[in-house]
C-alpha cells in the first residue's frame, strides 16, 4: 500500500467522522435510489387529467428532491412535520426514517404553526383567494368564492392536489398544494401557503390519509 494510498484512506475516514457528528446527515445515494433515478421521479405524467410535463431538474437544488433521509423524531409514523426553517416536509416513517420533500413557503406558509390534521384532499383543486388577497388584488374577484373560484387546471395555484389543515375541525387556511414553479422550491414566494412540484404533492396525495397529523415548525 503506498503512502498516496494511506493519506486518501485517512481523509476518507476523517469526513465519515465529521459526517457521522450530524444531527441530520445527509441522504446517501441508496437513499436516493430507494425511489429509482431523479429523472423518473420527476418524469413527464401524460395520464393526468391535465398532462404534467417532466420537471427541468436544472432550475432545482438536488437537496430539494424527494429523498429518503435519516430523521430521528418522537413524532408518529405517518405524520407529516413541516420544517420551515428548512423548506422541508418530512413523512414520518418506521426506523427513525423519512421521506423528505422539498417546499417553497408563501406569506400564509409562514403565518402558522402548531399541530393540526388532513381533513380533506383534492385532485386538482379549485382555487379561491382569501379577501384579503382579493383586497390587495381586485382583479381577482372574478375568482372569489361567490364565483365559484378559478377552475382545475394547468395556471391553478394549487396545482394538481392540494391537503387541506384543519384544526379543531375549523380550516386553518393552511395548505400543502403543486405547483408548476420549479424554481419556487426552497425559497419565499410572494404568496401562498406550503408549495410542493407537481410529482411531489401527487406522490404525497397517495401516501397519506384523511386525518393524517400535520406539526408545522
Amino acid at each position: 500500500m503506498t503512502r498516496r494510498t494511506l493519506v486518501r484512506g485517512a481523509m476518507l475516514s476523517g469526513l465519515g467522522l465529521l459526517a457521522a457528528c450530524g444531527t441530520r446527515p445527509k441522504p446517501s445515494i441508496e437513499d436516493t435510489e430507494t425511489y429509482g433515478s431523479f429523472e423518473a421521479m420527476y418524469g413527464p405524467l401524460p395520464n393526468e387529467r391535465f398532462p404534467l410535463p417532466a420537471v427541468d431538474l436544472r432550475k432545482i437544488d438536488r437537496r430539494f428532491l424527494r429523498q429518503e433521509v435519516r430523521y430521528p423524531t418522537s413524532e408518529k409514523v405517518g405524520t407529516l412535520v413541516v420544517d420551515t426553517s428548512n423548506y422541508y416536509l418530512y413523512l414520518i416513517q418506521e426506523n427513525g426514517r423519512a421521506i423528505r420533500y422539498g417546499v417553497g413557503l408563501g406569506r400564509a406558509g409562514f403565518e402558522w404553526s402548531g399541530r393540526a390534521i388532513v381533513a380533506r384532499k383534492a385532485i386538482w383543486p379549485t382555487w379561491t383567494p382569501p379577501t384579503e388577497m382579493i383586497e390587495r388584488q381586485p382583479e381577482l374577484e372574478k375568482w372569489s368564492w361567490q364565483n365559484g373560484g378559478m377552475p382545475p387546471g394547468p395556471s391553478n395555484p394549487l396545482g394538481a392536489r392540494a391537503l387541506y389543515i384543519y384544526q379543531d375541525g375549523r380550516d386553518t387556511l393552511y395548505r400543502l398544494h403543486g405547483t408548476a414553479e420549479v424554481w419556487s422550491i426552497g425559497k419565499a414566494v410572494s404568496s401562498g401557503c406550503v408549495r410542493l412540484l407537481n410529482q411531489d404533492i401527487i406522490d404525497l396525495h397517495r401516501r397519506v390519509p384523511n386525518q393524517t397529523p400535520i406539526v408545522v415548525i
